[in-house]
């Protein structure tokens, strides 16, 4: 990030800040808890990433509602390039104590990536050799997917890189499929 932190960066400091917080190490330690109990019920990798987006699309349908509660200037975005900016250094900040960095918009200003240097729900994680095809922090794109749907937003978002899979950082895509406009019937 620049020097100069951008209304988005300080809003979401500002509102992190001012709201009561649990501790990360319970986060984490109870959100592992709850991965590898689904991972021992189901034993498919495949199943709990399906989970996970499905439990995070739920809470993301929810937090929406949250986010514009906590900081009420926030109007809708512009485009997609600002819906990544408000993702990236205010949502992320406000839930999860986080920023991520904004890269790879693709030509079509379509989709983009966002960039976590640390993620809270994978301190004290090694993933097993047998669970390779688990994406630990699945909830996080589901989270994404709900609040986007919420906004009208259709996208996928899923991981490309994660930390525990032996990457740099973890790294998360976020596609535009459509925007569903709202329709109004006239009363009769």
């Amino acid at each position: 990030m620049s020097k100069q932190q951008s209304i988005h960066a300080k809003q979401g400091e500002n509102i992190f800040a001012k709201n009561p917080k649990i501790s990360a190490e319970l986060l984490a330690l109870t959100y592992g808890a709850f991965v590898h109990k689904l991972i021992k019920d189901t034993d498919n990798a495949e199943e709990v990433n399906a989970i996970l987006d499905k439990m995070g699309f739920n809470i993301g349908c929810r937090l929406v509602d949250e986010f514009f509660a906590k900081s009420p200037t926030q109007g809708l975005c512009q485009d997609l390039s600002d819906t990544a900016k408000v993702i990236a250094e205010q949502a992320f900040k406000m839930f999860m104590g986080v920023t991520a960095e904004i890269a790879n918009f693709d030509g079509d200003n379509k989709s983009f990536s966002l960039i976590l240097r640390e993620n809270p729900l994978a301190d004290f994680v090694v993933l097993p050799m047998q669970n390779q095809k688990l994406w630990y922090s699945n909830v996080v794109c589901g989270v994404i997917r709900g609040a986007l749907d919420m906004l009208n937003m259709k996208v996928n978002v899923y991981f490309k890189k994660d930390v525990l899979r032996g990457h740099d950082c973890s790294e998360i895509r976020v596609e535009l499929k459509e925007i569903v406009k709202d329709r109004y019937e006239e009363d009769e």
